[in-house]
């Protein structure tokens, strides 16, 4: 019978007894104690605390084995999180280092500042230099190139190759002649073109001369002097921004 039927059956007897406390003197060797009803109620209380007592036993028999069957699992992902980071880490310190060998030997991303090589390239163009292609040969006349201010080698300049070494140049109202021959430059609008006179005079060995395309507003080789083959940086290949005008360079 449960709980409740006990205590039903029982709330209809008398109580057979009743709480007695005795209390002993002051140093008597007895401690204090109380007897409890010696009813029905007291055996049912002493059942219900026995069978909480065995529940609490079996939740924690039956729980123990789950915490240990789920160390392993949280080891094991520990361990694969782990191996993963390291992975993320050697691939994220190798394209740093392709990324500088890119970098130094083979290709430089690069700003346009100013108008001087309007209207080809205006400010704020976002170029893709190649710095390997003047490794293999020497630069052409027509190539657009990045080079280092002769006058200040910490600046750097985009302009475009109009003589190579050993050509001669001459300027006549603004026109460039190369060898005695006018120089194919219909990249140039008319608004653009100078009327300025220069040379006539013969680029030295290793020496290449540079104007900007805006040719009434360039500081170029008619102001600073010829361009040593050591201060051309490369060759400009893409103008990868803005996306619209995106081109690429032969």
């Amino acid at each position: 019978m449960g709980n409740q039927q006990i205590r039903s059956v029982e709330s209809n007897k008398e109580p057979s007894g009743e709480i007695a406390e005795e209390k002993h003197l002051p140093g008597s060797s007895e401690a204090k104690t109380s007897t409890l009803p010696t009813g029905p109620n007291t055996k049912t209380e002493n059942v219900s605390s026995c069978s909480s007592d065995q529940t609490r036993q079996t939740q924690i028999k039956t729980s123990a084995p789950r915490n240990k069957s789920l160390t392993p699992i949280i080891r094991t992902s520990l361990i694969r999180i782990g191996e993963e980071l390291i992975i993320w880490l050697k691939t994220l310190a190798s394209a740093a280092v392709y990324a500088t060998l890119i970098v130094t030997f083979g290709f430089q991303v690069a700003r346009v500042e100013g108008q001087s090589m309007a209207p080809t390239l205006i400010n704020q163009d976002r170029l893709i230099v190649n710095k390997l292609v003047y490794r293999f040969s020497a630069p052409r006349r027509g190539d657009i190139a990045m080079l280092y201010y002769p006058v200040n080698p910490e600046k750097s300049f985009v302009k475009r190759i109009i003589g190579e070494e050993g050509d001669r140049i001459k300027i006549i109202d603004g026109r460039v002649y190369v060898n005695d021959i006018p120089l194919l430059d219909d990249y140039v609008p008319d608004e653009f073109r100078s009327h300025d006179l220069w040379g006539p005079q013969i680029i030295p060995e290793g020496y290449y001369f540079v104007m900007g395309d805006h040719r009434n507003n360039s500081s170029d080789s008619r102001h600073w002097g010829m361009v040593p083959k050591k201060y051309i940086i490369g060759k400009v290949q893409i103008r990868w921004w803005p996306i619209a005008k995106a081109r690429f360079f032969s």
